[in-house]
């Protein structure tokens, strides 16, 4: 290593330096989490703007899931070919490059293909955030830095919507990507400096094609299936059942080649262990369910009861507030009792907070839509470090890239798959109420002619009579819809408790002390 970066790394105290470190990957990493749930309460907008349906719209959010899920549990392999820091500060620079170029797309095809190019570069910055701030910290503050880490993707949901929607409203919609540009370089450059002394050793790993072909395969297949599903009638398309198919033999094959070859892409060997295999599906299906949900609520509040996007994401802010109160809290409480009985009980708080909105009504107020997100706040603190806690706590160190990059992808795919459920599954229940609202109008009843009367005394012609019910008939049906869902969710979140009782009392392994260093 050259004098003058020798001088650069020891310009601060050790302390000093790993201090701004921390800030600049949680930071980075809030910037990966914003961008996840700032489109949320604009997919309307974006789809308008770009003359695309609201369903297209969606792939806006599952585009950058799923390529994530291919992205993620590269990040192993990839941080023994490239260093984990040389790969962080790449993946955030890349990370703001394609911020750019979806700022600046014209048409849904390009802004689509630029969330792939950034779902891509942002899967390893999570996990290698983890890894980062477990190897600077020493043992006795990882509960510290897990903690800070927990806070920012606790605030990015909070700041995102409401951004969002503040960002669409009075500017537009390209600048929900544009943001992160100067704070992508910022980051990039701030954890280069603070962390060169972490620069792993580059390791020469053969490069397993066949696997990582499998991979694309497999979960590009997934991807299609879950865009395009909705728009064709599901299995009752041929191309979606031979979409489904790929997908299936894909990832059986996938699977297979995994275990066998010595040099894996993708480490899967780590689901031997039970921690490991029992929390990353319990925090995959729960993000399932949180970000299908999360989905559901603006559109809903947009489509149908005409709320704007910043008000969608106001609605939504709350969800953050006693996040933010009570995380710090439940970092020092991890240390110290069953992280299973913590993550049991946001779950339990999710479901309570799901049970409220299935009582959502047409007629519903600002002030009680907005209630269930502060109480979900409170299931929110509670779920991240927990679970994380599970997942990596009796991984070795030089493991936990993997394991940290595997387990996100997990949780990414099933949030991309419960993302598309949710919205084909609103439409298809919305559906079911229609028909049967329309079976229950009888016009004969006194109210239905007091109301047709009431339209005829306002000027409205016998077609615009029909039009005006059709539209309120639809809005009651995807409300109905929307009711359902929440409590179907709710109910979830309950059986998913069980889940939990599979996993041992996680044993904590501290990580290497020492960091290696290359020349």
């Amino acid at each position: 290593m050259a004098a003058s970066q020798v001088a650069a790394t020891v310009a601060l105290p050790a302390s000093g330096r790993r201090l701004i470190g921390t800030l600049a990957l949680s930071l980075a990493t809030f910037m990966c989490v914003l961008d996840i749930s700032i489109a949320n309460v604009s997919i309307t907008a974006i789809a308008g703007a770009l003359g695309a349906s609201p369903s297209q719209g969606t792939w806006v959010i599952t585009s950058f899931g799923v390529a994530n899920a291919i992205s993620l549990p590269l990040t192993g392999w990839l941080a023994q070919r490239f260093g984990t820091l040389r790969l962080f500060v790449a993946s955030v620079l890349l990370f703001t490059t394609a911020s750019f170029l979806c700022g600046i797309s014209t048409s849904i095809e390009a802004l689509v293909l630029c969330r792939v190019l950034q779902g891509a570069v942002a899967g390893p910055m999570i996990p290698l955030c983890q890894a980062l701030l477990l190897r600077s910290h020493p043992p006795d503050r990882i509960g510290q830095a897990l903690t800070i880490l927990a806070l920012t993707t606790l605030v990015a949901p909070v700041i995102g919507p409401l951004l969002g929607g503040w960002l669409t409203d009075n500017w537009s919609w390209h600048w929900i990507f544009l943001v992160n540009v100067p704070v992508g370089v910022v980051c990039g450059l701030v954890a280069g400096w603070a962390f060169r002394p972490l620069e792993t050793a580059i390791r020469r790993v053969p490069v397993d094609g066949i696997g990582f072909g499998l991979l694309v395969l497999w979960v590009g297949a997934l991807q299609l299936m879950l865009d395009l599903g909705r728009e064709r009638d599901w299995f009752g398309s041929p191309d979606i059942i031979v979409l489904a198919l790929i997908a299936g033999v894909g990832l059986v094959l996938f699977i297979t080649w995994e275990l066998i070859v010595p040099e894996p892409v993708v480490e899967l060997r780590l689901f031997r262990s039970r921690n490991f295999l029992v929390g990353s599906v319990a925090m995959g299906l729960a993000y399932a369910l949180f970000l299908g949900n999360l989905v559901l609520l603006p559109l809903w509040l947009q489509q149908h009861l005409g709320y704007t996007a910043t008000l969608a994401g106001l609605a939504l802010a709350p969800v953050g507030l006693l996040a933010i109160a009570i995380a710090p809290l439940v970092g020092r409480v991890v240390s110290r009792h069953d992280p299973r009985w913590l993550a049991g009980g946001a779950f339990m708080v999710f479901a309570f907070s799901l049970w409220l909105r299935s009582r959502f009504s047409t007629e519903v107020d600002f002030l009680t839509v907005a209630t269930p997100s502060l109480v979900q706040g409170l299931g929110n603190a509670m779920f991240f470090v927990p679970l994380l806690a599970i997942i990596l706590g009796g991984l070795p160190a030089d493991r936990i890239a993997s394991g940290s990059g595997l387990s996100n992808s997990l949780r990414y795919t099933l949030g991309a798959f419960g993302t598309s459920l949710m919205t084909t599954a609103w439409d298809r229940r919305a559906a079911v109420h229609r028909e049967w609202l329309i079976g229950a109008i009888d016009e004969g009843r006194p109210g239905f002619t007091e109301f047709a009367g009431q339209l005829a005394q306002a000027g409205l012609s016998p077609v615009q009579q029909l039009a005006l019910a059709d539209r309120l008939i639809q809005q009651q049906a995807y409300t109905l819809a929307a009711d359902d869902l929440f409590r179907f969710s709710a109910a979830a979140f309950v059986l998913l408790i069980g889940l939990l009782l599979f996993a041992e009392a996680p044993r904590r392994a501290a990580p290497e002390d020492a960091p290696r260093r290359t020349g």
